[in-house]
């Protein structure tokens, strides 16, 4: 009897493993803590914000406590669902997105998005994306904090109401195009009230009176203090003419007074975002825009080689200067074996280390002190390395010990007439070892004492008139924003560059000037609602917001109590305000298609030409301004300076787009005497210097 064949049953498919989820903002971020979580893990980006109120309306229900009206971003949809299939397959889902109120608030829109429990400890934040960072915060998940989310909410319910209630009354009254902010409103209103000081203000003559005293072979400096022991003001020539007539030229002067001090400078404390971005602006003369790109390529995550890709620094957006009993350990280590004991402020800690280093308020540092500059230079960009080093410099100099001077102050008499000195020697380097300020030189005096007498060398009289205030700078505005309590260090920079692109001000010698445009908005704002341009005001809403955060106040009450007076001012601007009509200039030249006269128009990036006759004739015209050289590429058209749609000004060729001839920086007119390549005029801190853009020749700065 034949056998009966024996069939194969199929092998059971292994099924994979599943993963835990881990959502992030960016991919970069992504790519780094997936490497330190291992293989039970897979890290997705949700790229940024997934929910929003809409654009095409106000979004949020007043018959219903404010209630915020979601819908998912435009463009975000495969996202989305993407997020939605990974959810589904996953043993377990995280939410890592950064450890501040954005950050919050795009956890919870995810958790609603992925239908996933709001109270579930799937919450994890870490202040820098080092490996034993992220491994320690995913050991404590934690429950949305809904405290965040809500002073988030309500920073965002606020600005939507009075963006999209004053905006649309802009674009009836005076052009499309137009809004206003809380912020930016209060940027705007500083950047105008300092150009009416400046407009406002009468210079008024002084002199000063400068000398030159002999003590045998030492020559050294004094200048003219008062007469008879008491300060003098020196007012006009006369003034200075009888001083100069009490002076005996050929007599000595008397030393009356010697007074040796020592002075310590201390170190200021590691940067929060907005030292961080003024002392860019200020010494690196980066953007605020420009810094906060770079700082989050450094907390994000660098490849370095042997070592993986690390986070750099610690989280950028913060406006604490604490720093963690870990990185203070390790500072003080570090300037203990690279400079000496006497330069660390603390002892290294000895034994185990006080708990502490997960703090997601702390200031901005480098995330291992050991990992100095010039270690990572080939690692990083030319921004990035400039960047790390400021930080790292700031941090490591805020854990080291005073710098000391040796100051000496000297009185010098004679007929009356009161001369003083002022001198000083660094003792002891201290912090300024590594942070240097630029106003460390020694100025050194003789060796004087009460009673000794110096001879008069020589006298300079100089005139001089006091100086308006200066316009601001980021750095200064960003500044006086921080010290009025207005925005908080996410909004500087997009505040920055909102008021810039709707050109209500331009940056002219890295100053903000205010345009007519933004002179009209403002005048409106401060009219008819003055709340919003009112400084007090508004650093009380951050207050409140802040009391939000904390669970001390009901966020609900916060927008109840600001809107209600607000939406009777609205209602009362609609009706009070006129149209405002721009008036268009003359441009003294004809259409050259029509034969119309030209006019100057107000436009969303600034002014242009166009015809008179449109819209039955659409000729326009960009204004340019010929700086007086010749084209270096086709040497046909004249370089002409333009704008960019962030008013940044750049240069080009008249025959665009038959030449493509572009530069950030102005070219001189000459050529390199060592390459033949065009030479131009660079930018540098107090004034420029001709370069070879191919980096090969340069001359010496220019004032």
């Amino acid at each position: 009897m034949p056998t009966k064949a024996k069939t194969k049953t199929p092998a059971k498919k292994r099924r994979k493993p599943q993963k835990k989820l881990v959502i992030v903002e960016s991919p970069a971020k992504a790519k780094t803590i997936e490497k330190y979580l291992g293989r039970t893990y897979k890290v997705v980006p949700s790229l940024g914000h997934v929910r929003d109120l809409p654009k095409s309306s106000m979004g949020i229900d007043f018959d219903n406590d404010y209630d915020p009206h979601y819908i998912s971003i435009r463009g975000k949809g495969d996202v989305i669902k993407g997020l939605r299939s990974e959810a589904k397959k996953a043993k377990a889902v995280y939410l890592a997105s950064d450890p501040d109120r954005e950050g919050e608030s795009i956890a919870w829109h995810l958790a609603h998005v992925l239908n996933l429990d709001v109270t579930a400890k799937n919450r994890v934040t870490f202040n820098e994306i080092t490996k034993d960072a992220v491994k320690e915060a995913f050991k404590t998940p934690r429950s949305i904090d809904m405290d965040l989310v809500n002073a988030q909410q309500a920073r965002r319910i606020l600005d939507r109401l009075v963006g999209y209630s004053i905006s649309p009354l802009l674009w009836k009254k005076v052009k499309k195009g137009l809004s206003a902010g809380r912020v930016q409103s209060i940027a705007l209103s500083l950047i105008i009230a300092r150009e009416n000081e400046i407009k406002a203000f009468k210079p008024e003559e002084y002199w000063t009176i400068d000398a030159d005293f002999k003590k045998a072979r030492h020559t050294f400096s004094a200048s003219y203090y008062g007469l008879n022991g008491k300060k003098a003001d020196l007012k006009d020539n006369d003034a200075v003419q009888s001083v100069l007539g009490k002076l005996d030229r050929k007599g000595d002067f008397d030393i009356t007074n010697v007074v040796r001090k020592e002075r310590k400078r201390s170190p200021q404390p590691p940067f929060t975002t907005s030292s961080m971005q003024q002392d860019a602006n200020r010494k690196l003369n980066f953007r605020t825009r420009k810094t906060m790109m770079a700082a989050q390529q450094l907390y994000e995550g660098i490849n370095l080689g042997k070592e993986g890709t690390q986070g750099l620094i610690t989280y950028m957006r913060t406006d604490s200067t604490r720093i963690s009993s870990i990185a203070k350990h390790e500072a003080s280590t570090f300037i203990h074996e690279k400079y000496g004991a006497e330069f660390a402020a603390t002892k290294p800690i000895k034994g185990k280390l006080p708990e502490g280093a997960q703090d997601a308020h702390e200031a901005i540092r480098p995330t291992s002190v050991f990992r100095t500059p010039a270690s990572l230079k080939e690692r990083l960009t030319k921004d990035q390395f400039r960047l790390y080093q400021l930080i790292w410099n700031r941090f490591v100099s805020s854990q080291m010990t005073n710098a000391i001077m040796d100051t000496m102050a000297v009185t010098l008499d004679q007929n009356g007439v009161t001369f003083r000195a002022n001198g000083s020697k660094m003792k002891f380097e201290g912090f300024l070892k590594i942070y240097k300020g630029g106003k460390e030189k020694d100025n050194l005096l003789p060796d004087l004492e009460i009673g000794d007498h110096v001879t008069l060398a020589k006298t300079d009289p100089a005139q001089h008139f006091t100086q308006p205030p200066a316009r601001y700078s980021e750095a200064n505005l960003i500044k006086a924003l921080e010290e009025n309590g207005v925005g908080r260090p996410s909004t500087y920079a997009p505040t920055l560059d909102t008021i810039q692109r709707r050109y209500y001000v331009k940056l002219v010698g890295r100053r903000f000037e205010p345009t007519e445009l933004g002179d009209i908005v403002n005048t409106i704002i401060n009219q008819y609602f003055p709340d919003i341009v009112d400084v007090g005001f508004t650093a009380g809403l951050e207050e409140q917001l802040d009391g939000i955060e904390e669970g001390k106040q009901d966020w609900v009450k916060v927008i109840d109590t600001f809107y209600k007076p607000f939406s009777t001012e609205v209602a009362h601007a609609e009706d009070a305000i006129e149209k405002i009509q721009i008036r268009d200039e003359p441009a003294g030249f004809d259409c050259d298609i029509c034969g119309a006269p030209m006019v100057i128009k107000m436009g969303r990036y600034g002014k242009f030409y166009a015809c008179s006759r449109f819209p039955d004739c659409r000729n326009t015209k960009a204004i340019v301004k010929e700086i007086g050289v010749v084209c270096p590429v086709c040497h046909k058209g004249q370089v002409i300076e333009r704008k960019s749609k962030k008013n940044r000004i750049f240069y080009g060729c008249s025959r665009y787009p038959d030449c493509d001839f572009v530069s950030w920086d102005k070219p001189v007119g000459r050529d390199c005497p060592k390459d033949g390549h065009y030479l131009v005029a660079k930018k540098i801190r107090g004034g420029s210097q001709i370069v070879c853009p191919n980096g090969d020749y340069e001359e010496a700065p220019q004032k």
